[in-house]
């Protein structure tokens, strides 16, 4: 049972990380291989960020929901999941900021300027929505900084078990 439980622990991290690590790269290929076409582009790594967050709010409750269980099981001392535990709630807060709060308002900008954004035009929205995909860049990358923190401390727990 213990090591189904570890297991699954870390194959959730694993999931979550692997799909951030692995989603700037689809959308260089997106971008790279759609250019004249970027509302195209955009379209389709619109819906893979959507997918992405999916799975890290999935994969967030599941690790979760083992770090829970894991010391009642006898797998890890209780102080040694609480960091990890902390962390993962807030990678899910953020994902959903980014699911929920940045995304459709990058989506209104993108309405409201016609429904393609020109990244080269100077108008106000172009510029609010270049904002908010920045924004959007530095919540994934702390999702990924926070995610790769968390699996050095539940590898650190493993240390520490009771």
């Amino acid at each position: 049972m213990k090591t189904t439980l570890r297991t699954l622990l870390y194959l959730a991290l694993i999931v979550w990380l692997g799909a951030e690590i692995f989603f700037p790269v689809t959308a260089a290929v997106a971008f790279g291989t759609l250019m004249p076409d970027v509302h195209a582009a955009g379209t389709i790594v619109g819906e893979l960020i959507r997918i992405l967050h999916g799975m890290g709010l999935v994969s967030g409750a599941i690790a979760l929901a083992l770090l829970a269980l894991a010391p009642a099981w006898g797998i890890y001392k209780p102080r040694a999941v609480l960091a990890p535990m902390v962390l993962i709630l807030v990678m899910m807060t953020l994902t959903v900021y980014s699911q929920f709060g940045i995304i459709p308002a990058m989506e209104r900008d993108r309405i409201a300027e016609g429904g393609t954004i020109d990244p080269g035009a100077a108008s106000p929205i172009t510029a609010h929505f270049n904002k908010l995909h920045n924004r959007s860049e530095w919540v994934e990358e702390g999702v990924l900084l926070l995610g790769l923190v968390t699996v050095v401390l539940v590898a650190r727990a493993e240390s520490t078990k009771s």
